[in-house]
């Protein structure tokens, strides 16, 4: 239990650390780093497959219909990815961190929507609350704030596929990064040939931090695995407020981006709304694990 809460928290911890590493290599362009993201994160993730001797087992479970939800999960991730960095490295921080924020949220009306969950009547307040919330941001940005709204969906909509993955953490992300590999690689190689690619034409240390961009990328999403497995979904779902809090402090603090009034109040209204969602959840697990029968001895 104590090793799921220590790797859960240290995933979240470098996610929301991770824009200080994405704006020393902001030189690079947005659509190359995803780019080497996939192939680096292939390539390192494939390594331990091997030395773990998984190789046979993911081959064997390697079917059309399993290939087809990883290439879904893929796409997602190369969606929430691509969207990332770009957003840090034009000064959206704040506005990253916000779709963080408001995943959880986002979470709950996919479960709804795609799963036939249902809420509780409590619920409705806090999804109702961060609704309002993201309206008002709209309002007073003259926008939506769709990187926000982005970053949230393709993550939940990326959970949501991963419900129906019959993987394990390693050999799953292995195949997900893998079914675009050729892809992100062929770019790479196509943009070379037109003389814009930027690996191995900066300095030795930004092309390293480029190629370390995989392990930056895979660690995280296997601590996250390995804690999902072994802590509740209340302590996961209380963990997880974590990075948007430290990518929202760093947009603040490190990089000074705006952060006006009106700002303040509609994300005041998202951040209410995750406190009674969570408090409600709490409460509800508790009462929950009260009602439970003790085993007999």
């Amino acid at each position: 239990m104590k090793n799921g809460i220590g790797s859960a928290a240290l995933a979240y911890a470098l996610w929301g650390l991770i824009p200080i590493y994405f704006k020393a290599i902001q030189t690079v362009p947005a659509d190359q780093i995803l780019a080497h993201r996939f192939v680096w994160s292939f390539l390192f993730l494939i390594l331990l497959v091997i030395l773990r001797r998984d190789w046979p087992a993911l081959r064997a479970s390697l079917t059309l219909r399993t290939f087809l939800i990883y290439l879904g999960a893929g796409l997602l991730l190369a969606i929430n990815w691509g969207l990332f960095v770009w957003a840090v490295n034009n000064g959206h921080v704040l506005e990253a961190s916000l779709g963080y924020f408001i995943n959880p949220l986002v979470n709950v009306v996919l479960g709804v929507v795609f799963l036939r969950e249902r809420l509780r009547p409590l619920q409705w307040i806090p999804v109702a609350l961060a609704s309002a919330g993201v309206l008002y941001l709209t309002i007073s940005f003259g926008r939506l704030p769709w990187i926000a709204l982005g970053l949230a969906f393709s993550f939940g909509l990326y959970g949501l596929v991963k419900k129906l993955a019959p993987l394990g953490p390693l050999p799953g992300l292995t195949l997900e990064t893998g079914s675009l590999f050729v892809v992100a690689l062929g770019y790479l190689i196509a943009v070379e040939i037109h003389g814009a690619g930027s690996f191995g034409h900066t300095t030795p240390q930004l092309s390293l931090l480029v190629a370390l961009s995989g392990i930056v990328t895979a660690v995280p999403l296997l601590l996250f695995a390995i804690g999902a497995r072994r802590v509740s979904l209340t302590t996961l779902g209380l963990l997880q407020y974590t990075s948007p809090t430290l990518q929202f402090l760093t947009g603040i603090f490190l990089y000074h981006e705006t952060f006006t009034a009106e700002r303040l109040i509609g994300f005041c209204a998202i951040w209410l709304a995750l406190i009674l969602f969570s408090a409600e959840s709490l409460i509800t697990a508790r009462r929950t694990m009260a009602a439970s029968p003790l085993p007999a001895d």
